[in-house]
This record gives structure tokens, C-alpha cells and sequence, in this order.
């Protein structure tokens, strides 16, 4: 079997055909290294922030969590004071009753 010219320009065709579909798969491919670089950056200052934003949430829990260690304190403080600051108003009506008997 001879090629004849149509089989010959068949093929031609063929090739060329190959040829752009490997220049658009390279472009294609280029599209693609470029979508990725640009999500790779956008992850990393997604990750970034998140770093920052769980670093000042760690700092704001500590200092609430020194603030309800020193409200305790002071609570507890009151609530032991209470008998002695009633006691002193049971002497204060007391010494008032005798006073003011005479």
C-alpha cells in the first residue's frame, strides 16, 4: 500500500492538531502553576491570621481569667468580713441602747 497525498495531508493534519493541543495543555499547565502559587500565598495569610487571632484569644482568656482570681479574692474577702462587720453593728445598736438609756 502506497501513502497517497490525502493520507499524507490526513496525517499532516493530525500532527498539527497534536501539536496545539500540547500548546494548550502547556498553557493550560502554566494557568494551573500559577492558580496554585497564588492559593498557596492565600493559605499562608489564612494561616497566618489564624495564628494571630488564636494568640490574642490565648491572651485575653488569661487576663479574664487573672480577673476572676482577683474578684474571688475580693469576694471572699467580704464574705469573710461579714460576721465581724455584723457583729460591730450588733455593738454600735447596743452601746446606742445603753447611751441613750441614760
Amino acid at each position: 500500500m502506497e501513502p497517497t497525498d490525502i493520507t499524507i495531508e490526513i496525517l499532516k493534519g493530525i500532527r498539527h492538531d497534536l501539536k496545539e493541543v500540547r500548546d494548550e495543555v502547556h498553557a493550560t499547565n502554566a494557568r494551573l502553576d500559577q492558580t496554585n502559587a497564588r492559593l498557596e500565598t492565600g493559605l499562608a495569610d489564612v494561616s497566618r491570621r489564624i495564628v494571630e487571632s488564636e494568640v490574642r484569644t490565648s491572651t485575653a482568656i488569661a487576663d479574664l481569667a487573672g480577673t476572676v482570681r482577683d474578684m474571688t479574692g475580693v469576694l471572699r474577702a467580704s464574705h469573710d468580713l461579714r460576721p465581724r462587720v455584723e457583729r460591730c453593728e450588733r455593738d454600735i445598736a447596743e452601746l446606742q441602747r445603753t447611751a441613750g438609756g441614760r
